[in-house]
């Protein structure tokens, strides 16, 4: 009866109008996706006589919804009024969210050759000779077939977007995934997935959304990457300007390895995803017609005041030089006090260590100044397939001959993370079901090849070892007693080791005179912490509990208190600018960031 109810139920319906500038664009429209399909009734969205699927981001996006337009959502079937309800709260909330990049105002000019303007995507300046981009597709050999290529790219957008969550711009990473795994679930094969990419992408041509067409090639490319068709891109060894029509949103790490010293693309926006990396990356960009450029030209690319001046004079060039030094000068300052020890007004050190996943995120971490490693996250470090023991002893080998201080925390998988190898069955609640310690008790295989790499690598090194999610004194001191009978089974000593917690479970709040006891350290991973504080999921696309709460600093105010070992903090909310000043106030001397987080978090604390 409840079946024939619901398919003959009358249709529930809503207008929503888009207020951002920038248009209903890919990033709001993956979470505007995520949420529909949370529900399990049909919800579709119409538009100048088009209707589709919600739940289907690259058929949404391809309304190609602009600031003014508005369209019908409609909800049909099971709970059909709970999700016009949600969808409306959030779509108003991502409107509100969405801030429209502003163009840059340029600065006054005075170059006497002649010059050809252009719109900024990142301030700054460059001199160099062009170089015309250019790509060539090499095939290497592959027993990877489509599926186990598609699953792979969509594991590597998840730990792209996993590791960089305290940077504003990893939600690029969690659209494309949704775009990619929206369409790949209607294509079998790669010959399919280009055709379904090519159908979307032509819906958006010539529509304010044209530029984010860059995204569904860049998804396209990282398939064949995974399938064995490498596009490789070829850059001179001196210094250059690249021109372009456009880049690929990925294309943008690649050219961090170059001596690239600016970009000019001709057919993209300030709003595409490719620059707003480049603008993160602090590339010097520009969009322009590069019609009238020619390769291997020398060229003064000031994008402070939004011009290229071509065939520069001796005066131009002067000028230009001085304009370099000057951003060198300020550019190297900041730099040079990355490495410079982050001391409050009072004369207090505070340490600042990193968050990274793998070893490139640890090479980088060195290189912004990371006084140590407060947070491995060892799950990412072989996201896709099994590693051996080998593999997993040379990983944290490479990575603790880095830092004196490391800490590295034991596979925490379940909840919103997955890993391809381990199988944890489908659970109502996965955030409150085996995650983390429990593994322990799951997969006590995987846990003691970990351990036993860990254990090799770190040699004559007191590394700390963190275990996640442990709830109960007994947790801890059973899962301390399984890493040392791996130790015992392996005839290695390990007294030198230290073992802590993360504490993120409201338990362990009430327990830290008993912890004390038996712990060498902790550290307070504020991002669980704060989801079960409030039992609201941190994933959640449309509730949020305020990290800045005063429930949240109580709690960490009263671990503080407490505890007699160490206690450091690795959430996001050790980069939130606004929180640096209550956390120091309470007595926190070690904050661990993302690695492009350290030089900005040292002077924060520097003014405290």
């Amino acid at each position: 009866m409840s079946l024939f109810k619901n398919l003959f139920s009358k249709p529930l319906s809503t207008q929503l109008t888009v207020t951002s500038n920038n248009g209903f664009h890919l990033r709001p429209v993956a979470q505007f996706s995520s949420l529909a399909k949370s529900f399990s009734c049909q919800i579709t969205a119409t538009f100048k006589n088009r209707t589709v699927d919600t739940k289907s981001v690259n058929t949404l996006l391809s309304l190609s919804l602009e600031r003014g337009d508005t369209f019908t959502l409609v909800a049909k079937g099971k709970k059909a009024d709970e999700a016009l309800e949600k969808l409306q709260l959030l779509f108003e909330t991502l409107m509100t969210d969405d801030q429209e990049i502003k163009q840059i105002e340029k600065t006054a000019y005075s170059y006497e050759s002649s010059v050809l303007e252009g719109e900024i995507i990142c301030g700054s300046i460059a001199v160099a000779s062009t170089y015309t981009y250019r790509t060539q597709e090499v095939q290497h050999k592959s027993n990877t077939d489509f599926k186990e290529a598609l699953y792979a790219s969509l594991n590597e957008l998840d730990v792209l977007y996993s590791t960089q969550k305290e940077n504003e711009n990893a939600t690029i990473y969690l659209a494309q995934k949704e775009l990619l795994a929206s369409l790949g679930e209607k294509s079998q094969t790669l010959p399919e997935l280009e055709q379904h990419i090519e159908e979307e992408s032509k819906k958006l041509l010539g529509t304010k959304l044209d530029s984010k067409r860059s995204d569904y090639q860049d998804i396209l490319q990282r398939v064949k990457k995974h399938l064995g068709l490498e596009i490789k891109a070829t850059f001179p060894d001196k210094p250059f300007i690249l021109l372009c029509n456009d880049l690929l949103p990925s294309d943008i790490d690649h050219l961090l390895q170059t001596k690239v010293e600016g970009v000019i693309l001709k057919e993209t926006s300030v709003n595409s995803h490719t620059a707003i990396l480049l603008r993160a990356a602090g590339i010097c960009s520009l969009i322009a017609d590069t019609q009238s450029l020619v390769e291997d030209e020398t060229i003064i690319l000031d994008t402070h005041a939004g011009v290229v001046v071509q065939h520069p004079s001796s005066d131009d060039m002067k000028k230009a030089r001085v304009r370099l030094e000057k951003d060198h000068a300020q550019k190297a300052l900041s730099a040079t006090k990355r490495f410079e020890s982050a001391t409050t007004q009072k004369g207090r050190h505070i340490k600042v260590f990193a968050n990274v996943a793998d070893i490139n995120s640890a090479k980088t971490a060195k290189e912004e100044g990371a006084e140590g490693i407060g947070l491995l996250r060892s799950e990412f470090l072989f996201k896709a397939v099994k590693p051996s023991l080998e593999k997993q002893q040379q990983a944290y080998q490479e990575i603790f001959d880095m830092f004196d201080d490391v800490t590295v925390r034991t596979l925490d998988v379940g909840g919103d993370k997955a890993l391809s190898y381990v199988q944890i069955p489908a659970e109502e609640n996965p955030f409150l079901g085996i995650r983390g310690v429990r593994l322990f008790d799951t997969h006590p295989e995987l846990l003691e090849e970990q351990l036993h790499a860990i254990f090799l690598a770190a040699g004559n090194k007191s590394v700390k070892i963190m275990f996640p999610m442990v709830s109960s004194v007994e947790e801890f001191i059973q899962t301390k007693a399984f890493a040392q009978s791996v130790a015992e089974k392996y005839q290695l000593d390990i007294s030198h080791l230290h073992f802590g917690i993360m504490i993120e479970v409201p338990s362990v709040l009430f327990l830290l005179e008993s912890f004390n006891d038996v712990v060498d350290f902790y550290s307070i991973g504020t991002n669980d912490l704060t989801q079960y504080l409030f039992a609201i999921e941190r994933t959640h696309p449309l509730l949020k509990a305020d990290e800045l709460s005063p429930a949240v600093f109580s709690a960490i105010e009263s671990i503080l208190n407490k505890a007699t070992k160490p206690v450091s903090i690795c959430g996001e909310l050790a980069a939130n600018k606004h929180a640096i000043p209550k956390l120091l106030d309470l007595g926190m001397g070690i904050l661990s960031v993302s690695p492009k987080s350290i030089a900005q978090i040292k002077e924060e604390i520097r003014h405290v």
